[in-house]
């Protein structure tokens, strides 16, 4: 039996600093719930000289990896690098010495998560994941373990908390793109360089990794259906309230007999739906199962320590599994062969604003182009004029697929009565 759990930490930023914190402020806890203490032996950093605002003594630091993954008293390596070549090599190398890890890392773990996890099986070792997504929301650890005896069917969620903050600030204060952006970068929840987070890449990089567990499969990050907030444009969210709706940058995943569809991108959701009132920096997750029924996750998506207790949380189970000889029992082979669904089977219904020109005789040639495709419509809505002399039209179509759209738009671009198509978004919000 151990009398103590010596960690190995790999990076000392912001979820890594968090992670020392907790470590150190609930030791006591800690310590109760397990048996053992837990302390963090060696860190891993670029400057081992560097004068830092911690607990942990200066001794402990250093800019050598093996120092920390070959260290035979050190029984967990906990990966916040960022980045994905040295971090994955650096939970290879782990995993190959025999060694449980925690990460942190989503890039990681979307791209290479299937090879990781397959190591982990083969060198009966732990590899544990929660803080990937939703920051300090225990999503992984109930698609594992709390819905573990349920089919899920399908995904839902706000999983970019970047994005979601500056909907948030366009729509209630009615703030400019650029202005809910530079609010963002300001206050900590938009990166330097916000590109991943806007262009949608991180929430992809999310929703493959929940996808992939909650289905049971090796979903790749490349299947996944991408645009990104970009492709809103000046007068979207206002006529998204006029017609009962919140605009939001969501994720979707579904899983029936005809394979997997999975998208991020940025939707039209019916307002009487729990995911049109997460606002600001919060993510959420609604679930929908065969037996649970419909549920919803919600909280913190980013910061320090919410995503620092995350991984916490994953090192007291890594640390259970220690003291009780189970470490690497979990198998994670998939279950199920992977099949992505084409666009003809994704089923949907789209919201078009479509710029015309002011003339008699348009609308029905945009309603035959419709009907040309096997569109049906459910609102047809002549909106307010443009500065060159157009006018915006309004189409919402009943469920059609997302080949049915993607060709309605192509024949729209190539029509003469039409300026151009200002913008489309999904609409969703009913149980799907």
């Amino acid at each position: 039996m151990k009398n103590e759990i010596n960690i190995g930490l790999l990076g000392f930023g912001v979820v890594g600093s968090g992670v020392a914190e907790i470590l150190h402020r609930h030791q006591e806890d800690l310590s109760h719930k397990l048996g053992v203490p837990v302390k963090i032996k060696k860190v891993l950093v670029k400057d081992a000289t560097k004068k830092r605002d911690t607990v942990l003594a200066q001794e402990i630091f250093t800019t050598d990896s093996d120092e920390v993954i070959e260290d035979p008293s050190i029984d967990l390596i906990v990966e916040v690098i960022g980045g994905t070549i040295e971090a994955k090599q650096a939970i290879e190398k782990a995993l190959r010495a025999g060694k449980g890890v925690v990460t942190a890392n989503k890039d990681v773990m979307a791209q290479f998560g299937h090879e990781l996890l397959k190591l982990a099986d083969e060198h009966k070792c732990d590899l544990f994941y929660e803080a990937s997504v939703g920051g300090g929301i225990p999503l992984i650890r109930t698609l594992e373990d709390g819905l573990a005896s349920d089919r899920i069917r399908a995904l839902t969620g706000i999983v970019n908390g970047t994005t979601n903050f500056i909907l948030t600030k366009m729509k209630h204060e009615k703030k400019t793109y650029e202005e809910a952006l530079a609010e963002a970068t300001e206050l900590g929840f938009a990166e330097a360089d916000p590109s991943a987070d806007v262009d949608g890449m991180d929430a992809a990089r999310k929703m493959t990794i929940l996808a992939s567990l909650a289905f049971s499969t090796e979903v790749r990050l490349e299947d996944v259906f991408v645009r990104g907030m970009k492709d809103i444009q000046n007068g979207d969210l206002a006529l998204a309230e006029q017609f009962g709706f919140t605009v939001k940058m969501a994720g979707f995943a579904k899983k029936d007999d005809d394979g997997i569809e999975i998208s991020v991108e940025p939707v039209f959701i019916q307002n009487s739906h729990p995911l049109a009132s997460v606002n600001n920096e919060f993510n959420a997750v609604y679930v929908y199962g065969d037996t649970v029924g419909e549920t919803m996750f919600y909280g913190p998506g980013a910061g320090s320590l919410p995503t620092a207790t995350s991984v916490t949380g994953d090192i007291v189970a890594a640390c259970r599994n220690l003291l009780l000889g189970v470490n690497g029992k979990r198998l994670h082979a998939p279950q199920h062969a992977y099949t992505v669904k084409e666009d003809k089977q994704i089923i949907g219904r789209y919201f078009h604003r479509i710029s015309v020109k002011d003339e008699v005789g348009v609308l029905s040639k945009l309603a035959s182009v419709y009907s040309n495709h096997g569109a049906s419509l459910a609102t047809v809505v002549q909106h307010e004029g443009d500065n060159n002399g157009g006018v915006d039209l309004i189409m919402i179509t009943h469920s059609i697929s997302r080949q049915q759209h993607l060709d309605i738009m192509n024949e729209l671009h190539n029509t003469p009565a039409v300026n151009g198509v200002v913008s489309y978004y999904r609409v969703e919000g009913e149980n799907r």
